[in-house]
Formats: C-alpha cells, structure tokens, sequence
C-alpha cells in the first residue's frame, strides 16, 4: 500500500527524529516497549486493531538510513495467542512541503507478510487499519517533536512566561492603594488602618466602621448630663429647706 502523512517540522528534523528507532516505535500507535528494550532494535508488544478484532504481537523493529531522504522501517511480529506471525517492510521518503518549508511530507510504501488472524482479514479492511496507524503515527510523532527541549530541535517554539513571573495587583483592601495617596507615604489614618487589619478577616473588615478622616462625628456622652444631675440635685433640696426654715419664722412672727 502507498500513502502520504504529514508532519509540521523541516525535513531535517523529522529525518533525525527518524533516525531513532526507539523513537520510532515509541510513536507507532498500540506499541508498548520493554523495560529492558535495546535502543538500536526495540522489542516490545503492539496491540493492531482490524476490524472489530485486536491482535497483539511481539516482536522487534529496526531503522536504516537510505541517503538523506529515504528510511527504511522493518519489524517482524509472532501473535501472543497464537501461531500467527507478521513481517513489514516499510520505505518512507521524506520531501518538504509544496507550500511550506516548516513541513514534511512523509511518502510511505510498504508491504506487509502475513500468517494466522490478520491473514484472514479482507484486503480492505487491513488498508484502512495500514492508513489509521500512519495517520496517527505521524500526529504522536509531531507531538513528541513538540515536547523535545528546544536545543535539540531546528526551531523552537516560543517561551512561555512562568506563572509566578506575572505581576499580582495589590490587593483592594490595601490602605496603600487609596487615590487620595499621591507621594506614596501612607498617612497616619492608613498606617494605623494597616496595623489593626493583621490578622481580621475579610469579612470583619468589610463590617468594621470606617477609621480616620471618614471616621464618623461621636455623638455627646452622657456623662456631662448625669454629673449635672448630681450637682443639682442637693442644690435644689438645700433650697427647698431654706424655703421651710424660712416660712416657719415668719409665721412666728406674726
């Protein structure tokens, strides 16, 4: 079969990228590595989907270079419940494209040797599962590329700002952050609205009456009042007495 796969990275980069073959199975969709996989010639399982069937295989994969713009793929496969076995030898040619010189075109044609489940698959329904895996391929491909630190990569993509590099506006009940403080030096009603808003919480402060120049008038106290009241109270008796004694000795008189 023939098909072509796009990748969004300049030939060059894509070819290196190629020219790892542990790389290249790690991006084979349904491909899982053994721990203990040689870089050169991994070996591991691949789960292949035809149809509404699974298979699974073990095997290898190995990578050559053919000049500087051709790979060949080869891996070769035994079912892991059953005698099955499959063989694939895969060339793919590497062009920029038509348009873009940033992007690869991937030329792939292969064919595929098989025995036991996927030998009795229809001719169709192994194509379009030949298509799914370069499809998807060449996407985790272009998304591994992406997460490759930029100094082993031909372009690199724009740094990201760090989240505790942005500036954090001060916050609203800041005493600092009135409009009326133009020089920057807090007055005396902000120094002292700082110091008693340690340690309360939103919800106190937002209840708590406002302090300084806004601060409102204190009504009169009481206290002049009842200090009136004292005095006048034996004042007014004494005169009341002064009446009597009074009133008495003019009676007598008469």
């Amino acid at each position: 079969m023939e098909h072509e796969v796009y990748v969004p990275f300049p030939v060059e980069t894509v070819r290196q990228a190629l020219a790892e073959p542990e790389r290249v199975a790690r991006c084979i969709p349904g491909c899982q590595l053994d721990a203990d996989a040689d870089p050169g010639t991994p070996g591991g399982r691949l789960r292949l989907r035809i149809g509404s069937s699974t298979i699974t295989y073990r095997g290898t994969l190995t990578v050559t270079l053919r000049g500087a713009d051709t790979v060949l793929v080869e891996a070769s496969g035994m079912e892991s419940r059953g005698d099955g076995s499959a063989e694939l030898s895969l060339t793919v040619r590497l062009a920029a494209g038509p348009d873009d010189s940033a992007t690869t075109v991937l030329s792939c044609a292969g064919t595929v040797t098989s025995t036991g489940r996927l030998a009795e698959a229809t001719g169709q329904a192994a194509e379009s599962a030949g298509r799914r895996v370069l499809d998807r391929f060449a996407a985790n491909l272009a998304a591994d590329l992406t997460n490759t630190p930029p100094d082993t990569r031909d372009s690199g993509a724009p740094a990201t700002a760090a989240l505790f590099d942005t500036e954090v506006p001060p916050p609203s009940l800041d005493p600092l952050t009135d409009a009326d403080d133009q020089d920057g030096t807090p007055p005396a009603e902000a120094a002292h609205a700082r110091r008693t808003m340690i340690g309360r919480s939103a919800e106190e402060v937002d209840h708590a009456p406002p302090r300084g120049r806004y601060a409102p008038v204190p009504a009169p106290q009481s206290a002049t009042t009842s200090a009136t009241l004292r005095w006048a109270a034996p004042a007014a008796a004494l005169a009341l007495a002064s009446a009597v004694v009074v009133g008495r000795v003019l009676r007598r008189r008469r």
